[in-house]
């Protein structure tokens, strides 16, 4: 089957601004993926295209774009899943664009740091592992899932608006470590997103969680957050 895909191109050295454009691409619509056809077109059609991409298999993240008006992994979708002979690729919105579909991701992890998203415990090193039991894990254990490819985080209305908004994915990694019964540092990650540009910039309009291409339920992991900055209060 042929398909028409229109990627929105950049080149900072020749555009003014983006512009899209069209190529003409042959595939198994039940075999290939996005990924795919963006290699087809760069290998055989033009080899300026640029774009991110490691392990295509959904693991890394690097190749989140916006395709036919959704974020999803380019990895991970097939032709067949969209149903259209023209397929729309563009950059993940609200990220500043470097070139074609690669955007700069340095304030996005800037905010994930920001979170302390790793596992402060100050108390003595046991001889053996810090116990943790099967339902202390369980409470944790979907927002261990994040691959950090910003989906969620460049798929959010509040994170569009105001840019300064910590976004869905560093909330979700700073939940991963909130509850988790090991960690001797929630209240100062709490205490972090109690902030104005923190989880009260969230209107639980379930984007994030639509875009999640690990199916973690963002919005629910926010609530319990902020849930819990209101219960520290209390």
């Amino acid at each position: 089957m042929q398909v028409d895909l229109r990627i929105l191109r950049y080149d900072p050295e020749r555009d003014q601004k983006p512009h899209w454009e069209s190529y003409a691409v042959e595939c198994d619509p039940k075999m290939d993926r996005v990924l795919d056809l963006l290699h087809r077109v760069k290998y055989e059609l033009d080899g300026s295209l640029t774009f991110r991409r490691s392990c295509a298999h959904g693991v890394c993240g690097s190749d989140a774009m916006l395709i036919n008006g959704r974020n999803r992994l380019a990895c991970k979708l097939r032709v067949e899943q969209l149903g259209k002979r023209r397929i729309t690729v563009a950059p993940l919105p609200g990220l500043p664009v470097i070139k074609d579909l690669v955007v700069d991701m340095d304030d996005f992890f800037d905010k994930y740091k920001s979170v302390q998203p790793y596992l402060v415990n100050d108390s003595p090193v046991p001889d053996t592992e810090r116990p943790q039991s099967p339902t202390e894990r369980a409470i944790y254990d979907d927002t261990t899932k994040c691959i950090l490819c910003a989906a969620c985080t460049s798929s959010c209305p509040s994170f569009w608006a105001q840019p300064a908004y910590v976004g869905p994915a560093a909330i979700v990694n700073a939940h991963r470590f909130i509850f988790d019964s090991r960690d001797e540092g929630g209240d100062e990650r709490l205490e972090i997103l109690a902030d104005a540009d923190g989880v009260w910039r969230c209107r639980t309009i379930f984007n994030c969680t639509d875009a999640c291409p690990r199916g973690i339920r963002i919005t629910q992991a926010i609530l319990e957050v902020s849930s819990a900055i209101v219960g520290r209060r209390i």
